[in-house]
């Protein structure tokens, strides 16, 4: 009878990190068939920037000789990882999705890095971002575009901006990876390519050594296949151990449907898998409450928008404006918001922003989290998007008021294609998010 670790690649993190230490699988067997795949399947898919194949199969001889010596470092020792390219890993290449900084030789190892290396895990290599990590559906003009794996014929979005890691997570070239959120870039990818992702409340994840867009917006964020795996690695990158509470159901738990008039605008597909992941919800014994929010998700992500456009014009904004660069025409404009803002604007938006967290706060004081579609759509084709929209107008609310959220897949919509559920809990409440998250992943399971 065949082994289930015959094929590693397909299996879930915490299933590898038991086979491990069980010796039942070697790092260097699963390096391999990570490594298979990607040499199969990246030539289309176009999650790599780069794959650092002989370093990653040095390290993980080293791992396997360390657990036969009984030294592993922890359980999570000789895991490969894929990291988005625009975190630094000190004397390796760091473009930020940029051609303009193809040859940017990263100066540093970014704090989260430091911390995966610790715990013993190898980077595989570096994952396509959009440029500047500035746009929520996936695509690059001058790097190019991942291919959703979804849909092996028609060249469809894969999310952006963390594009990369949510390709090589989804198609089984990595069992999990690093992405960024300052406006959805976790949760979009993940929610198009049918994986989990989480948005990490500001300041919970060191954002040392990861190219900036919004300070105070950035997020880095793990994304993996399951829910479990996305706790160990939001354990590793903060310190913050979500376990003893993931598996406690929700029972008692008073969660928030999204007011009636957000419905607009999604595809009925979409609408009837939130309606239907709701309902599981409730049979496991949630409460599923209404209650009126002070403003609209749009209004929100206007805010949003500004805040991004301000602050990340302060630091690419002399590239973008060089119109000689090769930079992303779909970009430029997205960064150009901040040009002409004033700074007496700007402070008032930052005002704004911290009433709107006052106001939401206080509306939500009674529930355990807010449930919404991740995404309103299943990933388009990339030739039908209008780069002049976005589709981060249930994700981006989020990072203005400073929760996290979980996003991971509820079902599927038109042409097969995954649609995805996001939990939002307060600031610093990733281990409810990702309590509800398990909970659901497991009733899907059931049924």
């Amino acid at each position: 009878m065949p082994s289930p670790y015959d094929n590693p690649r397909s299996l879930p993190v915490h299933r590898l990190r038991d086979a491990l230490a069980s010796g039942e699988l070697t790092s260097a067997a699963l390096l391999d068939g990570l490594l298979g795949r990607i040499a199969r399947d990246d030539g289309k898919l176009h999650a790599f920037v780069a794959v650092y194949a002989d370093d990653a199969r040095a390290a993980a001889a080293g791992s396997d000789a360390a657990r036969r010596a009984g030294h592993a470092v922890g359980p999570l020792h000789g895991i490969p990882v894929a990291v988005k390219d625009i975190v630094d890993i000190e004397g390796r290449i760091t473009t930020g999705g940029s051609k303009v900084w193809q040859k940017r030789v990263s100066p540093l190892t970014a704090t989260l890095v430091r911390r995966m290396l610790a715990a013993g895990m190898i980077v595989l290599g570096k994952t396509h971002s959009v440029e500047f990590a500035m746009g929520s559906f996936g695509t690059n003009r001058h790097m190019g575009t991942p291919w959703n794996p979804w849909d092996a014929e028609t060249h469809r979005a894969p999310g952006g901006s963390s594009s990369g890691t949510g390709v090589a997570v989804a198609a089984g070239m990595a069992p999990w990876g690093i992405g960024t959120d300052t406006g959805g870039s976790v949760r979009i990818p993940s929610s198009w390519c049918g994986i989990t992702g989480l948005k990490t409340t500001i300041g919970r994840v060191s954002c040392h050594g990861v190219l900036p867009l919004s300070a105070t917006l950035d997020t880095p964020g793990p994304m993996a296949r399951s829910v479990e795996d996305v706790a160990l690695l939001y354990h590793v990158l903060s310190g913050d151990d979500a376990s003893p509470r993931l598996k406690a159901g929700v029972r008692g738990l008073r969660l928030a449907r999204m007011p009636a008039a957000e419905r607009k605008g999604c595809e009925p597909e979409v609408l009837a898998s939130y309606d239907a992941s709701l309902e599981l919800l409730a049979g496991l014994g949630a409460t599923i409450v209404d209650l009126p929010l002070p403003r609209g998700f749009a209004e929100m992500g206007a805010v949003v928008g500004r805040i991004i456009g301000a602050e990340g014009y302060s630091f690419v904004g002399e590239l973008v404006d060089e119109l000689s660069l090769p930079v992303d025409d779909d970009v430029r404009p997205r960064i150009q918001v901040g040009r002409g803002m004033s700074a007496k604007d700007y402070l008032l938006t930052l005002r704004e922003k911290d009433r709107l967290k006052h106001e939401f706060n206080a509306a939500l004081a009674e529930v355990d989290a807010l449930l919404t579609p991740t995404t309103a759509t299943v990933a388009p084709p990339v030739a039908a998007i209008d780069q002049s929209g976005t589709a981060a107008g249930f994700t981006r609310p989020f990072n203005l008021i400073e929760w996290c959220a979980l996003a991971l897949p509820n079902g599927t919509g038109a042409a097969g294609m995954p649609t995805s559920l996001q939990i939002a809990c307060r600031g610093n409440d990733e281990a409810t998010a990702l309590r509800i998250g398990w909970a659901f992943e497991r009733g899907r399971e059931r049924d």
